[in-house]
């Protein structure tokens, strides 16, 4: 049977290439390019894991329907009937993104849809200059909040906020979140070792199990944490608390010596043995949070 189907495909492909017209390879370029500009878009935003995972159970259908499984095709064929409605659903920010910019930009724009165009910067000097702008804006009580992005890509979310695209500066990152700056409020992304947006906007958590202490700054750390990979730097504004949001959970009071240990064991290439995950057992709750059984902070972190 499986032969048999083979032999079926490859007499189809011959038969085809046999009334090949030219009208046919302008159809299959135009195709490939519009396939090219769609991956570049999304491949620098969060829905590049869901297109992904779609990739995957179309795959999954032609693998049932080359060998006849039966079940496995009748499954994928009924979720099919229903899955353009649930695409549109799924990417429609990113739809009327890039909607927005093929009708409203030029042909060069399209072509820069997705581009990232800053060069890596270092690791170690990203650690650094993160460690000490930190610190220092603990010790003034300088509210901050930053956003190391790893494999879950947020272009989404820099589109909320300014593109400076530069390189970690101690200088730089205190100067984002001075209070008098208008970037201070939101968020600062990192990517590829660079700062590449600030005054960014993220999601808030919608977890009801939160305690009504945390401060709005906690809640969209928290929601980013529950909606990406992302590693999240909070400072507190009110206590000056140095805290770090991963995974739907949040670690408190960091120094300089552990945070700069952190974040060089989550930024790839560090010792994990000191990342995040291996802390929540050390730590025992006193500088853990975790979103389901948080536990009330002091009054004063109300607002941060």
């Amino acid at each position: 049977m499986f032969l048999e189907q083979l032999s079926d495909l490859w007499n189809s492909i011959t038969r085809n290439l046999t009334t090949f017209r030219f009208a046919d390879a302008i159809d299959i370029i135009a195709v490939t390019i519009l396939l090219y500009f769609v991956f570049k878009f999304i491949r620098n935003r969060r829905a590049g894991k869901l297109a992904a995972g779609i990739i995957t159970l179309i795959l999954l259908l032609a693998v049932g329907n080359l060998v006849n499984l039966r079940v496995m095709r009748y499954l994928f064929q009924n979720m099919f009937q229903v899955g353009i409605i649930a695409v549109i659903i799924v990417f429609q920010p990113e739809l009327r993104a890039v909607l927005e910019k093929v009708g409203g930009g030029s042909l060069k724009g399209v072509r820069g849809i997705g581009d990232f165009k800053g060069t890596d910067g270092s690791r170690e000097k990203l650690i650094l200059s993160v460690t000490e702008a930190v610190v220092d804006l603990s010790k003034t009580k300088t509210g901050a909040l930053i956003v190391f992005e790893r494999s879950t890509k947020l272009e989404d979310l820099m589109l909320t906020g300014t593109v400076i695209d530069s390189a970690a500066s101690e200088q730089l990152i205190k100067n984002i979140f001075f209070k008098n700056s208008p970037l201070h409020d939101g968020a600062l992304i990192v990517r590829e070792n660079r700062l590449y947006a600030a005054g960014c906007l993220l999601p808030l958590s919608s977890n009801p199990d939160i305690t009504k202490e945390l401060g709005t700054r906690h809640r969209a750390a928290l929601g980013m944490s529950e909606n990406s990979d992302a590693l999240v730097l909070i400072i507190s504004e009110e206590t000056g608390i140095i805290s770090i949001a991963a995974d739907g959970i949040i670690t408190r009071g960091y120094d300089k010596k552990t945070l700069s240990e952190t974040l060089d064991a989550e930024l790839d290439g560090g010792d994990k043995s000191t990342g995040i995950r291996s802390k929540l057992e050390s730590l025992k709750g006193t500088r853990s949070l975790k979103a389901a059984t948080a536990k009330k902070d002091s009054k004063s972190d109300k607002q941060s």
